[in-house]
Formats: structure tokens, C-alpha cells, sequence
């Protein structure tokens, strides 16, 4: 039986310095074959001419450069696009790609479903498979460069990741963290920190992993002002409530002088979004290192929620304005593809994880 082939895209700056001192290689080797892939977009080890034949030869034997499978690939109105990638296992996973006049924004997933289970977001609702390898996290950027390039003359497409697609990035931060450092690397993507940003609903252990191991900005996906309230919307909540999430988040800005903390709020009607529940957001936050991201629910099906009216969201955002607190409102995108915030689904095989995984994580483990 033949055995498989590395793929090398699971593999950052270190993990290729390792992998090539195994084959008895020097350290720099690690940095031009990750221009050769991330930069030079290169699969084909026989175009790397700076590597030593042999060098190439056996490259070519034993590894290889792989993205996931295109399954599906869809564009919505307003020029947004959405893949469906399809995992050597079957599984099939979500990416979206949201382009902007200054930017291009991707949405990277970081798991297959998820175990969290918060009752307003369609990937919670699906269940929970397994954690994403390195090279199927990176592997949707790479791809989606790829296929992106020809409508970019060429030219990177992407310019800011998001860790916010299926899945809770801290509860995957093996592969993760690896991950974006190959979004940060100057000889990979060299995208600013500001500029790769992780969203968690508040798992707190891997927080402060993330702190000490890889500097990026930070999203929280808050909600909801009181514990009573979130512990509806966000269960996590119920292990790591509200003061100890916030003051985990101070804890992360302080460190390496990081800006603040972005707190994702999605407005449900008549549920989370009242006069009352902004003013306790503003006591929560003022003067406080933090932006309000407000976002309209984007419907999905069998959701027992409905999105809050325009003038409501308003009249939400007025309340933290005037309170000195920084809020923008997300502009709804992909909603006609199923591609906005809350409405990832994907396709997996086996949705019976999920009670298992909750069992690790009240036992504050990390399994993949």
C-alpha cells in the first residue's frame, strides 16, 4: 500500500523547518518553499528552481500542495461568493468572500459544524463533526486566491481573513494558530495582524493560548448584556459568564499593546435588543477598549428568531453612540446565497458529535 503524501500546506514556517531538517535540509529551505506557495501560488515542485533537483525529485515522490475540492461555487447579487468545499472525508465545508472597494474579506472556517450549540446560528444547529487540519484551514485561503486571481488581474484578492465561518477556532487552536501564522508570515501572505481577526464565543483557556502563541485582532461574539440572557443565546456562557469573558478580553489587548476587542452583537427581535439591553451593554463597555459590530439576524430555516426592524437597529445603535462607545452596523451580504453571518451550514457526514465534544468541553479539554 502506497503511502500518502505529505501535504505541505499543513506545515508553517517552523513546521517546514522541521519537516526539512528531517530530510537532512537546511532551515532556509522552509522560506522559499513557502514563496514558492503562498507568493508565486507554484504546486509543481520540477517550477522551483532554486531547490536542488534531487531535492525536487524527492519533494515530488513523497508531498504535495492540496486544497480542498470545490463543490460548489456561488456568487450573490451584490458580488459576494460562497464556496462548498468537499474534504477528503466527504465532509464539506463553507468559505465566503466578501469584496469591498479597499478590501477583500474571507471567512474562514475552522470546523466541521459545531458543538457550541448557540440557538441563533445555522452552523450550530447542523451538529458537530471534527476539527479542520492546518492545511484545510489555510487551504481555503489558497484556494480562494486561486480561484479569485483571474477576476484580479492576477493580483491577491484577499486582504483581511476572518476567522468567523463554521466552527469555534479556539477549541481547534492545534491547527489554527499554525494556520494564521501563514496568513502573517512575510514569506507567505504577509497580512497585517489587524488584518487576520479571530472570533470566539468566549472559550477561555484558548484565549490565553492564543494571547501568549500568535497576535491577532480579537472578536467576541457577545450578543446578549446580562449572564441570564446569554446563557440562553451563547450556552458557553453558563461555563464562562460575562465578567470573566470581559476581563479575559482586557487581558488580551493589554498584552503587545493590541488596539481593542471588536463584540459581536447580532439584534433578534424582541429578544435582544431593547432600550434596556443597550444601555447595559454601554455600562458593560464604556470606556472600555472596545467596538460594537451590531448585526441584523439573517434568517435560516426552522429559526424560531426574526431580524430586528431597521428603526430598532437605529435606535440600538444610537444608545452606544452617545455613550462614547465605537459601533458600526454590518451591512447584510450573501444573504441571497446563504452566505451571511449565521447562515454557514456546509455538509458532513456524521452531526453525532456534538454531545461528545460538549462533554470535553466541560471537562475544559481540547480533542480534536
Amino acid at each position: 500500500m502506497t503511502a500518502p503524501r505529505t501535504n505541505l500546506l499543513d506545515f508553517d514556517l517552523a513546521g517546514l523547518q522541521g519537516f526539512f531538517a528531517g530530510l537532512g535540509e537546511k532551515p532556509f529551505r522552509a522560506t522559499q518553499l513557502l514563496k514558492w506557495i503562498y507568493q508565486e501560488g507554484v504546486t509543481d515542485f520540477a517550477a522551483m528552481t532554486n531547490l536542488s533537483k534531487a531535492l525536487r525529485a524527492r519533494l515530488a515522490e513523497e508531498c504535495e500542495i492540496r486544497g480542498p475540492e470545490v463543490a460548489q461555487d456561488q456568487q450573490s447579487s451584490d458580488g459576494s461568493r460562497k464556496w462548498l468545499f468537499r474534504l477528503d472525508d466527504g465532509n464539506c465545508i463553507e468559505t465566503v468572500f466578501i469584496p469591498e472597494k479597499d478590501r477583500g474579506t474571507l471567512c474562514v472556517s475552522s470546523q466541521v459544524g459545531c458543538a457550541l450549540n448557540c440557538t441563533f446560528c445555522s452552523t450550530a444547529q447542523q451538529g458537530f463533526n471534527r476539527n479542520l487540519t492546518t492545511a484545510e484551514i489555510i487551504g481555503q485561503a489558497w484556494l480562494a486566491n486561486r480561484l479569485l486571481a483571474p477576476h484580479y488581474g492576477g493580483e491577491r484578492a484577499v486582504t483581511n481573513v476572518v476567522m468567523m465561518g463554521m466552527g469555534e477556532p479556539l477549541l481547534n487552536l492545534d491547527a489554527v494558530i499554525p494556520a494564521m501564522r501563514i496568513m502573517l508570515d512575510d514569506n507567505a501572505y504577509g497580512l497585517s495582524k489587524r488584518r487576520v481577526t479571530l472570533s470566539t464565543s468566549g472559550v477561555l483557556p484558548g484565549l490565553e493560548q492564543l494571547s501568549a502563541q500568535c497576535d491577532v485582532a480579537l472578536a467576541v461574539s457577545l450578543h446578549a448584556p446580562n449572564d441570564e440572557l446569554r446563557n440562553e443565546l451563547v450556552p458557553l456562557n453558563r461555563k464562562y459568564p460575562i465578567h470573566e469573558l470581559l476581563e479575559a478580553c482586557w487581558r488580551y489587548v493589554d498584552l503587545e499593546g493590541r488596539r481593542r476587542v471588536t463584540f459581536e452583537y447580532v439584534l433578534l427581535d424582541g429578544v435582544n435588543d431593547s432600550d434596556a439591553h443597550a444601555r447595559e451593554l454601554v455600562k458593560l463597555l464604556r470606556n472600555k477598549p472596545a467596538k460594537v459590530n451590531l448585526i441584523p439576524f439573517n434568517p435560516f430555516p426552522r429559526t424560531r428568531y426574526t431580524r430586528s426592524s431597521d428603526a430598532r437597529i437605529n435606535r440600538f445603535f444610537e444608545i452606544l453612540v452617545q455613550a462614547g462607545i465605537t459601533t458600526i452596523t454590518r451591512r447584510t451580504r450573501g444573504d441571497d446565497i446563504a452566505a451571511a453571518c449565521g447562515q454557514l451550514a456546509g455538509d458532513f457526514q456524521d452531526r453525532t458529535q456534538r454531545r461528545i465534544r460538549r462533554m470535553d468541553l466541560h471537562k475544559g479539554e481540547q480533542v480534536a
